[in-house]
């Protein structure tokens, strides 16, 4: 079984802006600089084959690239934070490839639950969240990180990941898609997972 979903990688630029955000994280797991992404759709774990359908799909995917910004920090989870995650500004073109990656999804036959799209970095997990103190360390630790900004960035093609659990979460390009920017051959598809 491979467990995969489907994102959009960050230039170095952008890790590290990002990784400086991380510092003095009073509490929480921070994820390492070398597994951030946005997620466009977490497919769950399925089959080889099923995965070799979902490549067939994405690989049909024709997008305009686009830039990305970041815009500030935030906590997913309510008075119970949950994660940590620095904002990317709202982009309709972001949006269209997200849509035109759940439609490669369905085709390939994997259903993903329907849910608000808010595009967004995880830089820190909080296990089964935050309460009291810990969560009132959070809550200054974000106001001090609101206005985070970062130079724009372009999104030049995105790729299925492999995620393999354990005591360091890891995550293998399975196959990169490149987006309509004229970037040539700059992008490889790989296949044999």
């Amino acid at each position: 079984m491979i467990r995969a979903f489907v994102a959009l990688p960050l230039p170095p630029q952008a890790v590290w802006a990002l990784e400086g955000a991380q510092a003095g994280l009073p509490c929480g797991r921070p994820v390492p600089p070398e597994n951030f992404h946005i997620t466009l759709a977490f497919a769950g774990e399925h089959r080889g084959d099923v995965i070799d359908d979902l490549h067939s799909a994405l690989s049909d995917i024709r997008a305009p690239g686009f830039t990305l910004q970041i815009e500030g920090v935030g906590l997913f989870g309510g008075a119970t934070p949950t994660s940590l995650y620095a904002a990317i500004r709202p982009d309709p073109a972001l949006n269209h490839l997200r849509d035109k990656v759940l439609q490669a999804t369905r085709r390939a036959g994997i259903t993903i639950a329907a849910q608000r799209f808010v595009p967004h970095v995880t830089l820190a997990r909080f296990g089964n969240g935050l309460r009291g103190e810990e969560a009132a360390l959070m809550q200054g630790f974000v106001a001090t990180r609101l206005g985070l900004r970062a130079a724009p960035f372009e999104a030049e093609g995105f790729v299925l990941y492999r995620s393999r659990l354990g005591k360091r979460v890891s995550y293998e390009a399975l196959a990169e898609y490149p987006l309509l920017t004229g970037l040539g051959e700059g992008w490889a598809v790989s296949a044999g997972w």
